[in-house]
């Protein structure tokens, strides 16, 4: 993982062409208007940057291996979100009696669905949506009983679990109150999973139900159904697919909405329901692991309800003026963390998809409205990889302009940068300059919280002056429930994840391999060890794994290993910079096992020598070999291309024509797509123990392998 740095505004200045003497008259004038607004600006608010300037959280004592705290959380840990409230049902009891009648859930009524034909003669489906449609909070608690009713009628028992495949909706977030109102316990599979990964999680779990769409039962299920030998009702959320007749016999397809039904019929009878204790199992979690198949994460009631405690107080005045849009994958932590934090307190869920998301998603119909004009969100949770997709777009644009426009627009840009970096508001740049970016996402948005994996300080910023918006970013695992730490929202410093919640401590592990000491001046770093009751429970049937990476202390506290490596800065912030493990979370929240990519691979006979290479700042991953000199000569004849071996290797079309061969090869190897390397470098000289870039056991050395290749890293990646 690439450290993370505090860049100073002028290395992300945007550059301008623009008459030289016409640029002294505008810099006059900004500076005219920055003193004249700056006199009541210093009088009548606490500037930004006396605050970012405050110590956010410190080592509850002098030992080097001591734990660091939030100064709010120093006499104790935060676990709980309401008094009494210590289980998830009691939790959504207690939102739905204060915001009853109040709107929760909302989806966009699907108009009309074309099919629109592309000049390359591909045909994309496009949609017309209406307005969106609510549920208020006693609606969706009705609809979450009778469909645990239902589920209980059905056969599902308490503390057995029950499946959810299914895309971010709100029938989605219904099942899972309904799981946890009857205390099942909720197995989330991602819905972009490959088969073997989906059968092994359900097998593993040995599941009798799964809910699902109409649509994943169709592309996903219908295919592997077979393989799952103790499946007995599979539960459509949006109405009944036709029947299969392979489908294996045992196995009920119902809705819904028919489920709901007899529950509600059931419930006349008042039968008594399990109700969850806070050290039950609410949710495993399945996430990706180094073997390629998924670890199932166990997460209990109290886990999230303290996770959800510690995001909550770093989001000011919380409540029901504010909506949220819920389009990333609900089987992510980060989602179902921030669903839950709105739910709580009062707030709106408008569901959307990353295709559908803005007026120029691939699903919308040219003239119609994307989700976000349509909702207007105040908050929004978002991957770096959607974030810098909004950075390319825009500058794509703004790159597009008159002459004037973009000077314009470029002028504003770096003004606002500067004012920034002093702590500084611009309302008249946000009001005529930036307001049509910041409707790109409704106008609306206050927060843009920011996790899976690192974001740019490019973008960041980027978004911090488009947006007129804080960008908290954050660190978490799905084994910490999401929760680590978040950034203040008054702290615009760029390369940081923030202090810890106030529901957990961090303390640094010294990693003598890598050469990081929790001595280490001027800043302590170390293995990030994250402590407190939103540590889970440990991984589904592998205690091996659990023990490895989970541990109690001698006060009973639960800790997690990460495997990453952080630094804390003199304020109590963490920084995040290396990985001990090879296993690398790409931009998009996938995780790569570069051990895997690489044994698929390096038996090939074009092969002498391998290393794959990804970070989180990408979303692909890229490749240095060693080829072996006979057979790629033997493919350059083939392919009519000349020159001596260093030529060869350096030339581009000869690294085509080897990533074809790894393509192929990686496909046979039933690598998913993400995890094929999209680029290579090709090396003319070998790796020995003595070039330093092997042990003597032949061993890849990554750090030192990344150091001589970096400028082939800048150049496959692109520099930024």
């Amino acid at each position: 993982m690439n450290n993370h740095v505090s860049s100073k505004p002028s290395t992300m200045k945007l550059k301008q062409t623009i008459n030289p003497i016409l640029l002294y008259f505008i810099h006059f004038i900004i500076s005219l208007y920055t003193i004249i607004t700056y006199i009541p600006f210093y009088f009548l608010s606490e500037s930004r940057q006396q605050k970012s300037n405050q110590i956010k959280a410190k080592p509850v004592n002098s030992n080097p291996e001591s734990a660091y705290r939030s100064i709010n959380s120093l006499d104790g840990l935060a676990s709980l979100l309401y008094p009494g409230c210590d289980t998830l049902d009691k939790v959504f009891m207690y939102a739905k009696n204060k915001f009853k009648d109040k709107r929760l859930l909302g989806t966009r009524e699907i108009l009309n669905e074309e099919d629109e034909i592309q000049p390359n003669g591909k045909i994309f489906k496009k949609v017309i949506l209406g307005n969106y449609n609510w549920l208020s909070y006693e609606d969706v608690f009705v609809r979450a009983f009778n469909f645990g009713n239902g589920l209980q009628m059905l056969g599902q028992k308490a503390k057995t679990n029950i499946a959810i495949f299914c895309e971010t909706r709100a029938e989605w977030m219904i099942a899972a109150q309904a799981c946890f109102m009857y205390n099942f316990q909720l197995v989330t599979l991602y819905a972009t999973l490959g088969g073997p990964a989906i059968v092994h999680g359900l097998n593993e779990t040995e599941v009798t139900n799964i809910i699902t769409s109409k649509e994943l039962l169709q592309t996903k299920l219908k295919d592997i159904v077979s393989l799952i030998p103790r499946l007995r009702h599979i539960i459509t959320v949006d109405g009944k697919p036709p029947t299969w007749s392979e489908f294996p016999k045992g196995v009920i397809v119902h809705t819904m909405a028919a489920v709901q039904a007899l529950g509600a019929k059931g419930s006349m009878e008042n039968k008594p329901h399990s109700k969850p204790l806070p050290s039950d199992i609410a949710v495993i979690m399945y996430t990706s692991g180094s073997t390629g198949l998924p670890k199932g994460v166990m997460i209990s009631h109290s886990n999230i309800i303290a996770g959800i405690t510690g995001m909550t107080r770093r989001i000011p005045k919380l409540g029901e003026d504010d909506v949220y849009i819920g389009y990333l994958p609900l089987a992510h932590v980060l989602e179902l963390s921030a669903e839950l934090v709105c739910l709580s307190h009062g707030c709106r869920i408008g569901y959307s998809s990353p295709q559908t998301l803005a007026d120029q998603s691939s699903k919308i119909k040219k003239g119609s409205k994307g989700d976000t004009s349509m909702l207007k969100p105040t908050l929004m949770a978002a991957v770096p990889e959607i974030m810098d997709r909004i950075y390319k777009n825009v500058m794509n644009k703004v790159n597009e302009m008159s002459s004037f426009q973009r000077n314009l627009f470029i002028l504003a840009y770096n003004y606002k940068m500067e004012q920034i970096s002093k702590g500084h508001s611009t309302p008249l740049c946000d009001s005529f300059v930036f307001r049509k970016v910041r409707g790109l996402l409704g106008g609306n948005i206050r927060l843009l919280l920011c996790g899976g994996a690192p974001l740019s300080a490019t973008t960041q910023r980027f978004m911090n002056i488009c947006f007129c918006c804080p960008v908290g970013q954050g660190y978490g695992l799905t084994e910490s429930t999401g929760a680590g730490t978040i950034t203040e929202v008054w702290d615009y410093n760029t390369g940081r994840v923030g202090a810890p919640l106030v529901c957990c401590e961090i303390k640094l592990k010294n990693w003598e391999e890598g050469g990081y000491f929790n001595t280490d001046k001027p800043h302590p770093r170390g293995e990030i060890l994250i402590g407190g009751q939103n540590v889970t429970m440990g991984y589904y049937k592998n205690e091996a794994k659990t023990k490895a990476d989970f541990f109690e202390d001698e006060n009973g506290q639960r800790w997690l290993c990460t495997g990453d490596i952080g630094e804390f800065d003199p304020d109590g912030c963490l920084k995040i910079i290396d990985r001990k493990k090879d296993l690398v979370k790409l931009q998009a929240g996938e995780y790569v096992s570069l051990g895997k990519v690489e044994a698929a691979l390096k038996n090939l006979p074009l092969i002498d020598n391998i290393c794959a290479y990804a970070n989180s700042y990408h979303s692909y991953v890229i490749g240095f070999v060693v080829p072996n000199q006979k057979e790629l000569t033997e493919l350059a004849r083939k392919k009519g291309l000349k020159g001596t071996w260093e030529e060869l290797c350096n030339s581009s079309e000869m690294e085509n024509e080897v990533l074809k061969v790894l393509s192929e090869a990686a496909i046979s190897a039933s690598l998913e797509k993400f995890e094929i390397p999209v680029k290579i470098r090709l090396s003319p000289e070998p790796w020995t123990p003595e070039t330093g870039l092997v042990t003597d056991a032949f061993k890849l050395k990554r750090k030192e392998l990344k150091t001589h290749y970096q400028a082939d890293i800048e150049r496959m990646y692109g520099r930024k």
